[in-house]
């Protein structure tokens, strides 16, 4: 069965966990939005009035199922493709360690836009100064300190037991997109994460990931995704 995944063509965003997870599996999948006509195609399913519409991207659609929510998606894709435990309380382990994720994920977009994606980052300057600055002396050590700590309690190869699961590509690209939106602090930062930076670069020797990374499937990052780079933000 060949996946298509649904998501903005021009960011790596929300949808990039999702094709970390289908790279890594070596699943067969397209990346609907980024052919011909492929945004007209994500927008038809969302404005759709039977069936299960996704409310917004990323979406996926597996034979008849249309899944969404990140977290949602890699539930499914984890239990298909050896990339979660197969015991039911070790899946909604690492379910519950994704949507964790994706709480820190809202935050990081969040430095940047604190007042709502409605306005311009230009519109919201002091505000996000004010919100980046409580995000690296608050959260970032809360968040990164948490998977740091389960990452040495299992031995500091992955998160949970003794293989790779969908939580450890997460953490890689939490990694690389604070190294690309604030590489000032992160570098400060990161003594302080030794297991995580670890962990970021085996996922990224992985021959799969790899290879996916020095491809033309991977968006680099971009000042339009959650992680955007703006200086007065990493002083």
């Amino acid at each position: 069965m060949k996946y298509e995944l649904y998501y903005w063509p021009e960011i790596q965003g929300r949808g990039e966990y999702v094709r970390l997870a289908l790279e890594e599996a070596g699943a067969a999948y397209v990346d609907v939005a980024r052919g011909p006509r492929g945004s007209g195609a994500m927008m038809k399913m969302m404005e759709a009035r039977k069936g299960t519409p996704p409310f917004a991207p990323p979406f996926l659609k597996a034979g008849k199922l249309v899944i969404g929510q990140t977290a949602n998606i890699l539930l499914y894709l984890g239990a298909r493709h050896g990339l979660a435990p197969k015991t039911e309380a070790g899946k909604l382990w690492v379910h519950q360690l994704q949507l964790t994720i994706a709480d820190f994920v809202v935050e990081i977009h969040d430095t940047h836009h604190p007042l709502g994606p409605s306005l311009y980052y230009e519109d919201q300057k002091p505000p996000a100064k004010k919100r980046t600055a409580a995000f690296w002396d608050e959260r970032v050590p809360k968040y990164l300190g948490y998977f740091e700590g389960l990452l040495d309690s299992n031995g500091g190869a992955h998160v949970i037991g003794r293989r790779l699961t969908y939580v450890d590509l997460s953490l890689f690209q939490i990694v690389a997109g604070l190294r690309y939106a604030f590489p000032r602090r992160m570098k400060a930062f990161e003594k302080n994460i030794p297991g995580l930076v670890g962990l970021h670069d085996r996922v990224a020797a992985r021959p799969n990931i790899k290879a996916y990374l020095a491809s033309d499937r991977r968006i680099p990052f971009n000042e339009q995704g959650i992680f955007r780079r703006y200086r007065e933000l990493d002083a």
